[in-house]
């Protein structure tokens, strides 16, 4: 089955990005060997919702999430919609389809105390990897970068005279966050001990391993998780949790909630609201001990 003119359609006109396009065609290809092994099907044009019901309880049975067959549908909707666009299909089998429910998580910011007290662990300033590791703690904190972000952020993304950071986030869109004295001070340093090393492999890129190769998502993951074991107790310890905290403290502070939106990257501000709850609460701490009437 040729996927060409559907990534096409993706990456041109969704302007999704191409690590959201791979994803897609995994999921449609996924299906596609559902329906061939049970079925002896060769196309998904044949296919209809009884075999795509047949698909999810196969899903189910294997351990998945509903989050994460929501997911995969969704991926399969989308390829249908292009099938019904280029007018290949007739009837969308996923029209009348209604998502697996999911339970609302629950992310629970870092308090700033973790957060200083992961930064203040660092002292080896003559260490590439402590300087790179307290680099990225900090672009996280301070910018609320995403993990895929930061991975692929070049030299040429960064403006030291204006103290700006161009990032390309989601669908190919670009937005400039404002670097803090505190991260280009460590940026620098950074920088200094990046021309020390033996060999560099990418040199286009601004993180990299201490061997010179690009950095990677995994091993981020487990910078975040092994730095923030050792101050926090909580049970999910990543990226997305530094980001999480970045929003959470700015709106606790004041912010506007555009101004963050805007920040993260985010297309509605609908995405940008999950993070209230916590400004909501610490509004009410706030109400609660400053308000006459609370100590009656």
């Amino acid at each position: 089955m040729p996927f060409k003119p559907f990534t096409d359609y993706l990456l041109l006109e969704k302007n999704y990005s191409a690590l959201t396009v791979k994803a897609y065609k995994a999921d449609v290809h996924t299906f596609l060997d559902f329906v061939t092994r049970n079925y002896q099907l060769n196309d998904i044009e044949q296919t209809n919702y009884g075999e795509i019901r047949a698909w999810i309880v196969e899903l189910v049975g294997k351990g998945l999430s509903n989050r994460s067959i929501n997911r995969k549908i969704s991926s399969l909707n989308t390829y249908y919609k292009f099938l019904l666009r280029t007018e290949t299909i007739k009837i969308n089998p996923l029209a009348k389809h209604k998502a697996l429910k999911t339970k609302k998580k629950i992310q629970i910011p870092f308090s700033e105390n973790e957060i200083a007290q992961v930064l203040n662990h660092f002292v080896d300033e003559n260490n590439f990897e402590s300087v790179r590791d307290k680099l990225i703690i900090e672009m996280f904190y301070s910018t609320g970068i995403r993990r895929i972000e930061l991975v692929e952020l070049k030299l040429a993304n960064l403006d030291f005279k204006n103290k700006t950071l161009k990032v390309l986030g989601k669908r190919n869109k670009e937005r400039l966050l404002p670097l803090l004295n505190s991260v280009m001070e460590t940026l620098g340093k950074y920088m200094i001990l990046r021309k020390t090393l033996d060999y560099i492999e990418n040199d286009d890129y601004l993180f990299l391993t201490k061997k010179g190769a690009k950095i990677y998502e995994t091993l981020v993951y487990r910078i975040i998780n092994d730095y923030f074991s050792k101050a926090s107790s909580k049970v999910k310890k990543s990226p997305h949790i530094l980001r999480h905290s970045f929003a959470t403290h700015l709106l606790n502070q004041g912010a506007d909630l555009n101004a963050v939106k805007e920040l993260l990257g985010h297309t509605s501000l609908a995405a940008t609201q999950v993070y209230t709850h916590n400004s909501i609460a610490e509004l009410k701490k706030v109400h609660v001990n400053s308000h006459p009437r609370s100590k009656k």
